[in-house]
């Protein structure tokens, strides 16, 4: 529960601390006053979002401090799953800086406003008039009633693998539509994988079919050139050998002069050998040296494959053909594994569908047990609150749609008199009604939920006398369980609560403030009477004020 709310710098307030008790706590003040201040600044401590008109002054930090007893609620597994230090008296502070900039702490640890969001699920719950009309919404209404039937946990499990099979059927498409789309590519694909593989490329082709394609091409042209160069070098009487044979013989006759000459002819021996295997080389060539146009031709047919085929592939070599060959096996290879991949999936999600329909049976049979206890509940409560004939009509209907918390369909009908017709809550109940069926249900929750605090602002809007008085008692009943907090305007409630706090907005030289206070239990008989009689307490409102505190 809370224990203590603080507040500074917030909208009206300059600084406010206030401590709460455990019980029904009332609070009241004129409209205006600052009621929907004090949940404002609450909501920022539960992780609503914030922006720098709630600054009173804007120069300065709002600050807004909450503390809450949670030893009896189990809440140290949130704590150890969100890295947070866990206290049985933990403190929330939330800090707005001027230049917009807003922080959250647990316990002094830095927090995001995710953590305290769904750290509030399990601290308060603010029950405000939106919250009555979201009654007739279907999901709050599955939520009222699974509740009752304990289906929680169910439903948390069920939601998990819907997750999962939510998933695989989205991967499911996904893979069918690249398969119908890889069906139509699959042929010509094959195509140009086949004419690739007909074409029997290596790597380094090209380089020699280009170099065969030169050589026979030019064959007159080579064979004429190295007719020439043979004969300059091997011409008997003028040729290069013979010159060279000559001079070494020249030389030959003179090494024994000089160390010079020795290595003159050593160098001219060398050029010699070089130049009679040049010679030798030439020789070979020129008789290896064929003209073969069949050759020629299967050569050029060939590099013509190669060349059309880096043309249509926007490619200059053959590794990068053989590399776009390997990519379309691939492909093939690729398309017959996603046929198994299709089958696997399908086999999965065949399987989750059967235990997400396990659990959506499950969920149903609780709820039609909780229904009936639901319906008598509210009947019986409902009288109470002067309507003793008020009837419901309501009926889970199994789908085949799979839904968030099951695959249910509901039907929540409402009849408030003899002889009329059901209908849906937002058409047929009055504004009146809807609060007193709203605090009927939260009394009922409130027997099955282990929330600890519960606030309800203006629930009693449309009622007034005897039933507000019922309103009142039943909201002091729930709170033998947890922390009631009730914002009223009806003397009939305010007179139910162990405290009574009041908000008022004064005056401060050139400043407007807004302030909480605990009233003593004379101030409280006075408050009373003038949320009976007005702002000019009269005698008898003095009365019966005491008499409703009695």
């Amino acid at each position: 529960m809370i224990t203590t709310l603080s507040i500074k710098n917030y909208a009206l307030i300059e600084k406010l601390s206030i401590d709460f008790s455990k019980g029904f706590s009332i609070i009241t003040g004129e409209t205006g006053a600052g009621k929907s201040i004090i949940l404002g600044a609450l909501g920022l401590v539960l992780g609503k979002r914030a922006d720098l008109t709630s600054l009173k002054n804007k120069e300065e930090k709002c600050i807004i401090e909450a503390h809450f007893e949670i030893s009896k609620y189990n809440l140290k597994p949130f704590f150890e799953a969100n890295d947070l230090d866990y206290e049985d008296d933990t403190i929330i502070r939330r800090e707005i800086l001027p230049s917009g900039k807003s922080r959250a702490f647990i316990n002094d640890s830095p927090a995001n406003l995710q953590e305290l969001q769904e750290l509030s699920l399990y601290l308060i719950d603010i029950h405000s008039q939106q919250q009555t009309q979201e009654l007739s919404d279907e999901n709050v209404q599955f939520k009222i009633i699974d509740a009752i039937a304990n289906n929680t946990d169910t439903i948390v499990t069920y939601q998990g693998v819907l997750k999962q099979y939510k998933s695989e059927k989205t991967k499911l498409n996904m893979l069918l539509k690249k398969q119908a789309e890889s069906y139509k590519e699959q042929e010509y694909n094959q195509f140009l994988l086949t004419e690739l593989l007909d074409a029997k490329l290596k790597s380094g082709d090209q380089e020699i079919l280009e170099a065969d394609f030169e050589k026979l091409n030019n064959v007159e042209i080579i064979k004429e050139s190295l007719d020439k160069s043979l004969a300059i070098t091997s011409v008997e009487s003028v040729g290069i050998l013979s010159n060279l044979n000559e001079v070494k013989s020249a030389l030959q006759k003179i090494v024994s002069f000089s160390p010079e000459y020795q290595v003159l002819q050593e160098r001219v021996m060398s050029v010699l050998i070089e130049m009679d295997d040049i010679s030798n080389e030439l020789n070979d060539s020129a008789e290896n040296l064929i003209s073969d146009p069949a050759q020629l031709e299967l050569i050029n047919q060939k590099l013509q494959l190669i060349y059309n085929l880096q043309k249509k592939h926007q490619v200059a070599t053959v590794d990068e053909l053989i590399e776009i060959q390997n990519q379309l096996d691939n492909s093939v290879l690729e398309l017959g594994n996603l046929g198994e991949d299709i089958e696997i999936l399908k086999v999965s999600i065949l399987a989750k569908a059967a235990d997400l329909d396990v659990f959506a049976t499950t969920i149903l049979t609780n709820r039609q047990i909780a229904i009936p206890i639901l319906s008598d509940k509210l009947i019986s409560i409902l009288a109470t609150l002067g309507m003793p004939n008020v009837r419901f009509d309501i009926k889970v209907t199994p789908t085949a749609n799979y839904f968030e918390n099951g695959k249910d369909e509901l039907q929540f009908l409402f009849a408030a008199n003899k002889g009329t017709d059901f209908g849906l809550l937002k058409k047929v109940a009055s504004g009146g009604e809807m609060s007193r069926i709203m605090l009927s249900v939260k009394a009922i929750l409130g027997q099955y939920s282990k929330l600890p605090t519960l606030i309800f602002d203006e629930i009693d809007t449309g009622v007034s006398g005897e039933i507000a008085i019922r309103m009142g008692e039943i909201m002091k009943e729930m709170s033998q369980t947890m922390q009631i907090f009730a914002i009223t305007h009806l003397p009939q409630i305010a007179a139910k609560g162990n405290a009574h706090f009041k908000v008022f907005k004064s005056t401060v030289g050139e400043d407007t403030q807004s302030a909480l206070v605990l009233l003593t239990a004379e101030e409280r008989v006075v408050e009373i009477a003038q949320m009976l009689s007005g702002a000019v307490v009269s005698d008898s409102a003095l009365i019966h004020a005491k008499a409703l505190l009695n």
